[in-house]
């Protein structure tokens, strides 16, 4: 008999041990929350959940490459943690590395068909690359999830700005 705990066990083992750091994250205590989630990753250097709310932490501090390092690492462990994925795509994009941003993003669709957050992701970082066309054709998707008020506020005036950009011929889609 195999002495490997069940995946089951592990995955709960993984979020027992980052119960009091995610806690401090919605206390929005980041810099108490990465000393937690250090401390869980020194007891287990392979649980994912651990690498994908530091990456949260870091990114909420405003440390955007400590962010794209932890999601990465988190992707190594647990490569469909669409989360993980989704941050990923951002913070790529955020450093400049729009195709790897891009790539993720559609590695997120791919997994998750449709899913509003990799269709936001892959939006904006079609727009960073400056394929407007590609770009205005998931963000409409993206809206099309009904996302919540802010974003799809937000989301809406950049179509707008980007279709008028493109004059008559966007206007007719």
């Amino acid at each position: 008999m195999d002495a490997k705990p069940e995946p089951e066990a592990n995955d709960a083992a993984h979020w027992t041990a980052i119960e009091e750091a995610t806690e401090l994250l919605h206390e929005e205590r980041f810099r108490e929350a990465v000393v937690e989630l250090h401390g869980a990753l020194k007891d287990d250097p392979k649980n994912p959940y651990a690498y994908y709310f530091l990456g949260i932490a870091f990114f909420e501090m405003g440390e955007i490459e400590p962010a794209k390092d932890a999601y990465a690492a988190c992707l190594r462990l647990a490569p469909a943690h669409l989360g993980a994925r989704v941050a990923y795509a951002h913070v790529l994009r955020m450093l400049g590395d729009v195709r790897g941003s891009i790539r993720e993003g559609m590695a997120a669709l791919s997994q998750a068909p449709g899913d509003p957050d990799a269709l936001h992701a892959v939006g904006l970082a079609y727009h960073a690359r400056g394929d407007e066309a590609a770009a205005v054709k998931y963000l409409e998707a993206f809206l099309a999830t009904n996302p919540e008020f802010e974003v799809d506020a937000e989301t809406r005036a950049l179509v707008a700005a980007l279709k008028g950009d493109k004059g008559e011929e966007a206007a007719d889609d």
